[in-house]
């Protein structure tokens, strides 16, 4: 640590790095290291927050969500900070917009059915063959 401070504190300027050039050059990967942070932590993370704010605000009546917790329904109504979902038959539930995780598309739906129904044939086989 003291070798890249002492040089930087000496008053002869050719001492330090052998020129000009030389205190700018001790610096130049530290800034190749912000450059790269940026790129990969600080520039994809404010891209995935828009994006979720982005489909916070698009909310609608008739969306089907999924919450952070798990729980998948159906927005009933929206309001300012809250939406209300409806989870089942009689049951409504108010989350926070912040507490909605996803949007769930009509070929994402068709997906899950379609996994939950191999995986049911997977299990009434293997009670089949076990018999």
């Amino acid at each position: 640590m003291y070798s890249i401070i002492l040089p930087l504190l000496q008053a002869d300027p050719g001492a330090v790095g052998g020129g000009p050039g030389g205190a700018f050059a001790q610096f130049v990967p530290f800034i190749l290291i912000i450059v790269i942070f940026y790129f990969l932590l600080i520039r994809p993370q404010s891209k995935k927050r828009k994006e979720t704010e982005k489909m916070l605000s698009a909310l609608k009546k008739g969306d089907k969500i999924v919450t952070i917790g798990g729980l998948y329904g159906t927005i009933q109504s929206v309001k300012e900070t809250t939406v209300i979902i409806k989870a089942d038959d009689n049951v409504k539930l108010e989350f926070l917009r912040s507490a909605i995780s996803s949007v769930i598309t009509p070929s994402a739906a068709k997906e899950e059915k379609i996994e939950e129904k191999d995986e049911t044939e997977e299990k009434s086989s293997e009670s089949d063959s076990g018999e």
